[in-house]
């Protein structure tokens, strides 16, 4: 049955299988974080460490004939649901991935890739067995082979600077500052989400999650401009997921959460420089950028993020700003202000300047519009995260 609905947030209660067969409509991708069958029902405590091995019923070993009818059902279902050229994620571990892949080839899924999820904070597996888990894997296929998917290949890699992104993903796990309405057990991080949605869909586009939990997948869809419906048959994980939509009608908690969940400590970084008209004209006559090394006294000041640097956004006074790949990331040199004279700039602040060399021959076309005017700050430059000026359409 409907439990909750606005104009892009819908929500169902009840069994996933029954809402799947009973209220079909076409949606442009799929999210699914399905059981993982590995509750154990007990708890183990190592140097003074407790771990709970149980989730719920729902999420409790199985048999593995069980396991794959689950799977095959609730899939065969969900291509009902997805457009002919929509795509499909469903995360897992060992436990259930294997299965989820098999059913997909039975079902006539085309597979186009496993991405593997590394979590760089991890925590610690109990046992000392076996190598620390610290990792999920994230089955992405389409509804046919014959169709043809949507996949924004372009701004996958302006996020990744601008190399081809790989199928190895180092995104944190949830953090605290996206539970501040309570957690779910096995929620997924706002960051995985950003890049899922932005991969694979358009602005406008409806994406389902058939279990849903406390709606993460509908969060970051809203954030980004898409719909979303959300099965899930507990009333108390759908209550929290309604808390959380009603928190992000807030601008200032959305700009908040936007911001915070394109964040990623690899991300690439920008230059942002305000160069007046006459000397902007030079610096891309040349490809040469240069900036105050620190003081006027000459001391040298790298900024944190200087190391994954790969842009340039050139501006005047907070206009007509220009995005440009640097030459080589993370890379700048020192020169002195007769080096520059040397190459027709007129430096008149300082006596060491940092260079930044970059291609001059293909700006970069970015449609996120942000406002460079910041009074005196305008005319500072400062490394911003490449997420600021593109990622969002």
């Amino acid at each position: 049955m409907q439990y909750y609905q606005t104009d892009n947030f819908t929500l169902y209660n009840g069994d996933t299988m029954n809402l799947l067969a009973d209220n079909v409509r076409q949606v442009d991708m799929i999210f699914a974080d399905p059981p993982y069958f590995l509750s154990k029902g007990f708890t183990m405590k190592s140097k003074g460490r407790v771990k709970c091995f149980d989730k719920g019923d729902w999420d409790r070993e199985r048999p593995l004939a069980e396991i794959n009818d689950f799977n095959y059902k609730w899939l065969s279902l969900c291509r009902n649901w997805l457009k002919d050229n929509g795509t499909i994620w469903v995360s897992g571990t060992y436990h259930n991935i294997y299965s989820v892949a098999n059913c997909m080839v039975e079902l006539g899924y085309k597979i186009l890739n496993i991405i593997v999820w590394n979590k760089p904070d991890a925590p610690y597996t109990l046992s000392d067995s076996h190598f620390n888990f610290s990792a999920e894997y994230i089955i992405w296929a389409r509804k046919t082979k014959a169709k043809r998917h949507y996949f924004n290949n372009d701004l996958m890699y302006q996020l990744n600077g601008g190399k081809r992104m790989s199928d190895v993903w180092n995104i944190p796990t949830t953090g605290l500052w996206e539970k501040s309405m309570g957690k779910h057990p096995t929620q997924k991080p706002l960051r995985l989400m950003y890049r899922i949605i932005l991969a694979s869909t358009k602005e406008g586009d409806t994406i389902l999650d058939p279990f849903a939990g406390s709606c993460t997948t509908g969060i970051a869809a809203n954030l980004l401009n898409r719909n979303f419906i959300g099965f899930d048959q507990d009333k108390d994980f759908l209550e929290l997921g309604i808390k959380r939509h009603h928190e992000i009608k807030s601008p200032e908690v959305a700009s908040k959460y936007l911001r915070k969940m394109s964040e990623n400590p690899n991300e690439t970084m920008v230059m942002v420089n305000h160069a007046r008209k006459d000397l902007r004209t030079k610096m891309l006559e040349t490809g040469i950028c240069y900036l105050r090394a620190g003081d006027s006294k000459g001391s040298i000041l790298v900024t944190p993020g200087f190391e994954r640097l790969q842009y340039l956004l050139l501006h005047t006074g907070g206009e007509n700003a220009e995005l440009y790949r640097l030459k080589t990331k993370g890379h700048f040199q020192i020169w002195t202000a007769e080096t520059l004279r040397e190459y027709g700039f007129n430096p008149e602040h300082a006596s060491y300047y940092i260079v930044l060399h970059f291609d001059n021959a293909k700006p970069i076309e970015f449609k996120r519009k942000v406002d460079l005017k910041q009074q005196l700050n305008t005319y500072r430059a400062k490394i911003r995260p490449l997420s600021d000026f593109i990622g969002i359409k």
